[in-house]
């Protein structure tokens, strides 16, 4: 995937980033992220374990979730960008679930020859219901 590029002066407070959809969610994702995560709690993979702890059945790891909102800032401000990201897990995604991540351009700074913009992250499921909130600092590019 070729990474966008937005030079720090084409942005503007109030801007939305292009939304990121993903999903839905599939059971052989989960697998393949406890691989790579190292995370294998039975509660993302075996159903009746899931069920017996009361959660319902198998969800995503959070860190997935939040891993598709990273996807999104850098997929719009390009690798490399992002100094600072911080979320709040607010639901499940479950199986079938599919992801929107979006955000909003909050504010702009420069100091010491950096140009930073702070965003307002969520992802939120098909039913419009967030899944993941939260803020993240990018470092943009000057076209100057």
């Amino acid at each position: 995937m070729r990474y966008a590029k937005v030079a720090f002066e084409d942005v503007t407070v109030g801007d939305e980033l292009p939304r990121l959809v993903k999903g839905p969610i599939e059971q052989i994702q989960l697998t393949r992220y406890a691989g790579a995560s190292g995370d294998f709690n039975p509660i993302h993979q075996d159903e009746a374990f899931a069920r017996a702890a009361g959660m319902g059945g198998v969800f995503a790891h959070g860190m997935l979730s939040m891993g598709f909102v990273a996807q999104a800032i850098t997929d719009w401000a390009g690798a490399g960008t992002v100094r600072k990201l911080g979320v709040r897990f607010a639901a499940l995604v479950r199986l079938t679930d599919v992801v929107t991540c979006r955000g909003r351009v909050l504010s702009k700074s420069s100091k010491d020859d950096v140009d930073l913009v702070e965003l307002e992250v969520w992802a939120e499921n098909q039913r419009g219901e967030k899944v993941v909130s939260g803020r993240a600092t990018v470092a943009l590019a000057s076209r100057g």
